[in-house]
């Protein structure tokens, strides 16, 4: 499943892959340079930048609440002014307001599934951003670029129909992008066990998520029924698929 054709050399970023290149369960697979995920922009250097750059990236939809964007302000409005950014909250519009939705801490092979009840006004406006972004590469991304992002990889990897063992490969990637750089990163900060449950991605978070699409009767369905439109819907397949 590793190709290393999907990570992004995009310097100093850690968890940044193409979505192209997964097998689909009629034997296809998904298109390159067309769907991007990755960690927090802000990390990116001059030489960086100028990679993402080359790269043709039309679009980045910035997942992270308005105060995560303070903290560390993107640097694609002030450098890259000619790519489109959108700023959308994933998890609700304020962190307080997602600490009180979430007063059950879900264990993290049930997260992504509390996610799809519980966002789903937040993910239709996501999704929408995608389907309606121009036909260039879009990147979405958050802080890790490992829940938030992995949620919607994973949602857009459903709709083109992408094997199950290849989107838990995806989603579970970024356990492995992120252990050893934050082990250095946060050594002062943590300790080296709370560091590495933090950066754990589940694969059988990715089949409980899937099982519970399969009983609403599939992605597809599911986007019915959040309030995504049939025009939309195809225009975000058509996203990874020919």
């Amino acid at each position: 499943m590793h190709n290393p054709k999907r990570q992004l050399d995009f310097p100093s970023l850690l968890n940044a892959r193409d979505l192209g290149g997964y097998p689909t369960v009629d034997g296809s697979e998904t298109r390159w340079r067309s769907l991007l995920r990755s960690d927090d922009l802000a990390q990116l250097t001059l030489a960086g930048l100028q990679a993402f750059s080359r790269y043709g990236i039309e679009t980045v939809i910035d997942l992270r609440w308005p105060e995560e964007v303070a903290l560390s302000p993107t640097p694609i409005t002030r450098v890259l002014k000619h790519i489109r950014y959108q700023q959308i909250s994933l998890l609700t519009p304020t962190p307080a307001e997602w600490r009180a939705r979430r007063a059950d801490k879900s264990a993290k092979e049930l997260w992504n599934l509390a996610m799809l009840e519980q966002v789903r006004a937040e993910l239709r406006q996501v999704l929408e951003a995608i389907a309606t972004a121009s036909p260039g590469p879009v990147l979405f991304h958050c802080m890790a670029g490992k829940d938030r992002t992995g949620l919607i990889a994973a949602l857009m990897l459903a709709l083109a129909d992408v094997a199950p063992e290849a989107i838990a490969y995806d989603y579970a990637a970024s356990t492995e992008n992120l252990r050893e750089p934050y082990l250095k990163r946060y050594a002062d900060a943590a300790e080296p066990a709370a560091i590495i449950d933090a950066v754990q991605c589940p694969e059988q978070g990715v089949h409980n998520m899937l099982a519970y699409l399969e009983k609403v009767g599939g992605a597809r369905a599911y986007l019915e029924e959040i309030g995504v439109s049939p025009e939309h819907i195809a225009q975000l397949r058509a996203r990874l698929r020919d």
